[in-house]
């Protein structure tokens, strides 16, 4: 079957291709999904679970990509509550081969049914960014009703969703990114936006959540605006800086079969819409990864049409 590889970690994006690679092994409690869309983390190439298996041997070349929407086409011996030709979306493993190819081997518990009204696009702009952002704001951050929320990257995929899920829980809501996405912003319903390359971040004043995507001097700078009690959540780095009077917390998301159902619901519903920069061919998949890219919302790889 085609995938794209990469088959050398000091060639990085350099080292990917469209390949032919075997099709995959089909483990117990496991399914083979036919994938129809896929998405990826551009930084994907810097995790050791590219490059090793659970037990940390080498397991290039290795298929990057880890959120998917396609079909069932295989189960597994034991796997239940899934069944061949119907429609899933959902994670792929972090130690595995992931989603930009033909066919993935996923966990059965990774999965969700995806609805015949929604297409497999949509779908896989979701698992990562849905969950990430939903376990960022309530899981970790605690975010209530009436408190304000500071989303860094507002208009990339973790941000735009964070956005539309804060509001909804009646939160205050202040973004950042660069000046061109303040008109994303503003659509999405921040009560304010901060363009992080010309205003003054510290002049957003205190906050109660912050949910940090970039890292670095961003990050540092943001743990000061935390309110005593308050929470710094980040998937960007382990913070070396944390609020004096609050909590900072460095997570990576975690599979959840009933929250994924919660969020294709809620995209059903209209409450919310991820945003899709770029839907790319599986061939091209290599240059979505370029490094320095800026893409607004989530870029999709297509891998198969129909179904």
């Amino acid at each position: 079957m085609q995938a794209v590889a990469v088959r050398d970690r000091a060639a990085g994006v350099e080292g990917m291709s469209l390949t032919e690679v075997p099709y995959p092994h089909l483990a117990e409690n496991d399914v083979i999904v036919r994938v129809h869309a896929a998405g990826f983390t551009p930084g994907e190439l810097a995790w050791p679970g590219t490059w090793t298996d659970r037990a940390g041997r080498d397991r290039t070349p290795s298929v990057p990509g880890h959120e998917l929407s396609g079909v069932v086409a295989e189960l597994g011996y034991g796997t239940t509550g899934l069944s061949v030709g119907q429609r899933v979306f959902g994670l792929a493993d972090w130690t595995r081969d992931g989603s930009l190819a033909e066919y993935t081997a996923v966990e059965a518990r990774n999965l969700a049914p995806l609805p015949a009204d929604v297409d497999h696009t949509a779908a896989a702009a979701l698992p990562i960014s849905g969950l990430t952002a939903w376990q960022a704001l309530f899981d970790h951050g605690r975010l209530t009703a009436g408190q304000t929320v500071l989303v860094h990257g507002v208009a990339g995929g973790v941000g735009s969703i964070a956005v539309q899920l804060a509001r909804e829980a009646g939160a205050r809501v202040i973004g950042t990114g660069r000046a061109g996405d303040r008109e994303t912003a503003v659509g999405l319903g921040v009560d304010a936006f901060v363009d992080l390359q010309a205003d003054r971040l510290e002049g957003v004043g205190e906050v109660d959540l912050v949910l940090d995507v970039i890292g670095g001097e961003v990050q540092e700078r943001s743990a000061a605006l935390v309110r005593a009690g308050g929470t710094l959540v980040t998937i960007a780095s382990p913070p070396e800086v944390r609020p004096r009077d609050g909590r900072a917390v460095f997570f990576v998301v975690e599979p959840d079969r009933a929250r994924l159902v919660d969020l294709v619901q809620r995209l059903r519903d209209g409450r919310l819409k991820p945003i899709v920069g770029e839907v790319r061919a599986l061939a091209e998949a290599p240059a979505a990864f370029a490094p320095g890219r800026h893409a607004r919302g989530k870029t999709i790889i297509r891998i198969t049409d129909g179904g």
